[in-house]
């Protein structure tokens, strides 16, 4: 990194090795959540540049490969973990960091969560449909045993439709930042 240029050596070692401390941390916790290691490592990188990277600068300092960095840095837009910015000069696309670990979190959550409650909602509704026509049949047939059944999970599909509203509502307060009236952000985070 270039900023680091001009230190001593002793004094930019310690800076590099705190640094690789926070990515290394960055990167597995990322991993925990879906990210890739390196992916979470791209973004610690990034995390610490003072300035817009491009690809190709990335692909240095990491070691990898141009379309590692290009897939990753996908990745991260695609998260808005990170934005494509503009350079004055520069004919290369440039990548800053997103700083702001707050929306980072809301904005990760908020899309992972709100494409899994579509797809489970979905599900939930289109078996909710079938279920309420084998209930009706029940019915018509007078076969108790069928409709108690389906009584029963139509009871456990609706609990769960009832969490996933829930849940999209969390995903709102995220998205509108409304969470924060009631989990306030810290005022001064480097105490």
């Amino acid at each position: 990194m270039k900023e680091l240029e001009g230190l001593p050596v002793e004094q930019m070692a310690k800076i590099q090795k705190a640094r690789r401390r926070v990515i290394d941390s960055v990167g597995k916790n990322m991993d925990l959540y879906g990210i890739t290691l390196s992916i979470g490592h791209l973004y610690g990188n990034m995390y610490f540049n003072s300035a817009p990277v491009t690809l190709d600068e990335m692909s240095e300092t990491m070691g990898l490969s141009k379309t590692s960095i290009s897939t990753g840095m996908r990745t991260l837009m695609d998260l808005k973990m990170i934005d494509k910015v503009w350079g004055k000069g520069s004919r290369k696309d440039l990548y800053e960091a997103s700083t702001d670990w707050y929306q980072n979190f809301a904005d990760y959550f908020s899309i992972k969560w709100r494409k899994a409650v579509e797809t489970n909602m979905h599900a939930l509704n289109k078996s909710l449909c079938e279920m309420k026509e084998l209930e009706q049949e029940g019915l018509e047939q007078g076969n108790d045993q069928l409709v108690t059944i389906v009584r029963r999970d139509i009871a456990k599909i609706g609990d769960a439709l009832q969490y996933y509203r829930w849940l999209l509502r969390l995903i709102d307060a995220l998205e509108s930042g409304e969470i924060f009236k009631f989990i306030p952000k810290e005022e001064n985070p480097q105490s």
